[in-house]
C-alpha cells in the first residue's frame, strides 16, 4: 500500500468515525411501547459513553422531556405538519451535528396522519429523511398475528424501510420464540429485542400520553431511566440495531443571524419551568436566546417572587391542575406575578400558563 493509499484509508476511517448513526423508532399505535423502547435505547447508548441527540416527531412535549432526560441533551421536535420539508430537514441536520447517534421517536401509529393517505405521518417523516425504522409492537395476548401486522406495515408503503422489530409486553420465553420465528419467517425482518411484561408500568398513561417526568421527581425519574437502560442492555441486540442505523455526516451551517441591532439592549425573559409548566419547544427557547434574550428559569412552585429585573415573562403549558395546591399555597409568588402584570410587564402565556393567570382553577371533587 502506498503512502497515498494509506492516507485515503485514514480519511475514510475518520469519516466513518465522525458519522452519525440515525434511526426512526415507530409503533403500531399510541401506547404500543415506542416511548419505552426509545428512552431505553437512548439511555443505553448514552451509558456506553456516546453522545445521543434525540428527536420527537411532534408536536410533543412529554415524550420529548423523557428523551431529554435519557440523552442528557435537549430533544428537538420534527413536525411535518407545521414545518416545511426544507425546514424540517435543515433542523434535523443542524441539531445532529457532532452526535454519535440521532434517534427519532415517532408518534401514534407508523402510518397515522391527518388524511387517509397518512399525510404528515411518522412514515412520511422517515421517507423524507431517508432513514430506517425500528418498529415496536405490543404483543400482549397475541402471537403469530404479530407477523401479519408487521407484514402489512412492510407492504403498505414500499418506500418505508422497516429494518427491525422490538417486541413489547413479552410474557414468557415461549411467547418470545413463537412471535420471533413468525415475524422473521413471514416478513424477513429481524426481531432485535424485547421489552418484558412488567408488573407496573414505568410510564403510567394519562389523557395526553405518558406522565411528564417532572411530576416524578428527580430521583424517581433517574431510577426509571436507569431501569429502561438496563432493559435495553439485557434484552436488545444493541450491536445489530446500531449496525442497521443509517450513517450520515452533518456539517454545521451558518444561520446568517446578525444578532442584536446597534443600540438595542438585550432583554431578560423569565420562563416558568417546573412540574406545573413544562410544555416548551427547545427550538423556541433557543430562538429567543439567538435573538439576544437571556432566559431566567423560574420554579413557580418554590420561588417566593418573580425576579425584579425581568423585561418579559413566558408561561408555557403544562398541568397546573396537578400542582394546583402548591400553586395556590405559594401566595407571595402569585401576588408578585399579579403586581408585575398590573405594572405593565409583557406576559406571554398559553394553555396551562393562561389558566394560571385566571382567578381560580376549579377541579372536580
Amino acid at each position: 500500500m502506498t503512502a497515498l493509499d494509506e492516507q485515503a484509508v485514514n480519511v475514510k476511517t475518520r469519516q466513518k468515525k465522525n458519522a452519525t448513526r440515525c434511526i426512526v423508532i415507530a409503533g403500531l399505535s399510541g401506547g404500543s411501547g415506542k416511548s419505552v423502547a426509545s428512552v431505553a435505547l437512548t439511555a443505553a447508548l448514552r451509558r456506553s459513553g456516546h453522545r445521543v441527540v434525540p428527536f420527537k416527531k411532534g408536536p410533543d412535549y412529554i415524550d420529548a422531556g423523557w428523551m431529554t432526560t435519557a440523552a442528557g441533551h435537549p430533544c428537538y421536535n420534527l413536525d411535518p405538519y407545521l414545518m416545511s420539508d426544507a425546514t424540517l430537514v435543515e433542523s434535523f441536520q443542524q441539531q445532529a451535528v457532532g452526535a454519535d447517534y440521532a434517534l427519532i421517536e415517532g408518534n401514534r401509529g407508523l402510518y397515522d396522519g391527518v388524511t387517509a393517505e397518512g399525510g404528515f405521518s411518522t412514515a412520511d417523516l422517515a421517507v423524507l429523511l431517508d432513514l430506517p425504522v425500528l418498529l415496536v409492537v405490543n404483543c400482549s395476548k397475541t402471537t403469530r398475528t404479530v407477523a401479519a401486522l408487521v407484514l402489512g406495515c412492510r407492504e403498505l408503503d414500499k418506500r418505508v424501510r422497516i429494518a427491525g422489530v422490538i417486541l413489547n409486553q413479552i410474557a414468557t420465553p415461549r411467547h418470545e420464540r413463537i412471535i420471533t420465528e413468525s415475524v422473521e419467517k413471514y416478513t424477513g425482518i429481524p426481531v432485535l429485542g424485547i421489552v418484558p411484561r412488567m408488573k407496573t408500568d414505568i410510564f403510567p398513561m394519562r389523557h395526553l400520553g405518558v406522565t411528564p417526568h417532572q411530576e416524578y421527581g428527580q430521583a424517581a425519574t433517574d431510577a426509571a431511566v436507569d431501569r429502561l437502560a438496563a432493559i435495553a442492555e439485557e434484552h436488545f441486540d444493541l450491536e445489530r440495531i446500531i449496525g442497521l442505523m443509517e450513517q450520515r455526516r452533518f456539517s454545521p451551517m451558518t444561520t446568517g443571524s446578525a444578532g442584536l441591532a446597534e443600540g438595542i439592549e438585550p432583554v431578560r425573559i423569565g420562563v416558568l419551568r417546573d412540574a406545573a409548566f413544562q410544555f416548551y419547544y427547545q427550538e423556541n427557547l433557543e430562538a429567543l436566546q439567538e435573538g439576544g434574550a437571556e432566559l431566567v428559569m423560574i420554579n413557580a412552585l418554590t420561588a417566593e417572587t418573580l425576579p425584579n429585573d425581568l423585561d418579559a415573562l413566558y408561561i408555557g403549558g403544562g398541568f397546573p391542575e396537578t400542582s394546583a395546591r402548591q400553586l395556590a399555597d405559594n401566595v407571595s409568588f402569585r401576588d408578585s406575578v399579579r403586581q408585575a402584570a398590573d405594572e405593565g410587564l409583557p406576559i406571554y402565556a398559553e394553555c396551562g400558563g393562561l389558566i394560571f393567570l385566571g382567578r381560580s382553577i376549579i377541579l372536580e371533587g
